[in-house]
């Protein structure tokens, strides 16, 4: 473990005007690194992760690299905001992304389109995430990992978009402990999307 990166991820990174966060029935944001619609014509589940080395983006990362082996009917895409070399060895160390297509962010500006922004600290020191992610280390032997990039003050998010490139369910996390329900996206996908 690096001390300095580690007390840098502690650093508020550096300003970006997040977007208005998208809702179910809107189009969802596109850009050259997150093309949504997706590949194929497929609905997409998107999930943008808390830094590299975080418990939850390993959880998170894991439930969808299990969930896209039963639904290749399903683009999984996992958006990192560490940088390359880091996202890469991390993603060595959880055993590799499987059929998720990991999108590199380094600079926040995806993030930003989505609405991600940076959280304050009730977010991210909240004693209740706190005792959330220690039970999911106890009980998964999900532990931090070394942070080398990313912010620990960068928001995660989490959303379901259909095949036509509509928002049918998701929202930013609402604390640091808040991992994605990747059956509740996956069920949301499997509903009639309502016209307005």
């Amino acid at each position: 473990m690096n001390i300095s990166k580690e007390l840098k991820s502690w650093s508020s990174p550096s300003y970006i005007e997040p977007a208005t966060v998208p809702r179910a029935g809107d189009k969802a944001p596109s850009d050259p690194e997150l093309v949504i619609p997706a590949d194929h014509g497929k609905p997409t589940i998107v999930a943008f992760l808390r830094h590299c080395g975080c418990p939850v983006a390993e959880a998170t990362l894991l439930a969808m690299r299990t969930a896209a082996t039963h639904h290749p009917d399903i683009n999984f895409i996992a958006i990192s905001h560490s940088d390359q070399p880091s996202t890469e060895k991390w993603l060595n160390a959880v055993g590799g992304p499987g059929s998720v297509k990991v999108v590199v962010d380094a600079e926040r500006e995806t993030y930003a389109k989505w609405g991600l922004g940076v959280v304050p600290w009730g977010h991210v020191l909240s004693a209740a995430a706190m005792v959330n992610i220690w039970k999911l280390g106890r009980g998964q032997g999900i532990w931090n990992r070394p942070t080398e990039s990313g912010s620990r003050w960068q928001s995660a998010g989490h959303w379901a978009v259909d095949q036509e490139g509509y928002v049918r369910w998701g929202s930013p996390a609402a604390r640091a402990d808040d991992m994605m329900d990747v059956m509740e996206a996956i069920n949301a996908l499997q509903r009639p999307r309502e016209r307005l």
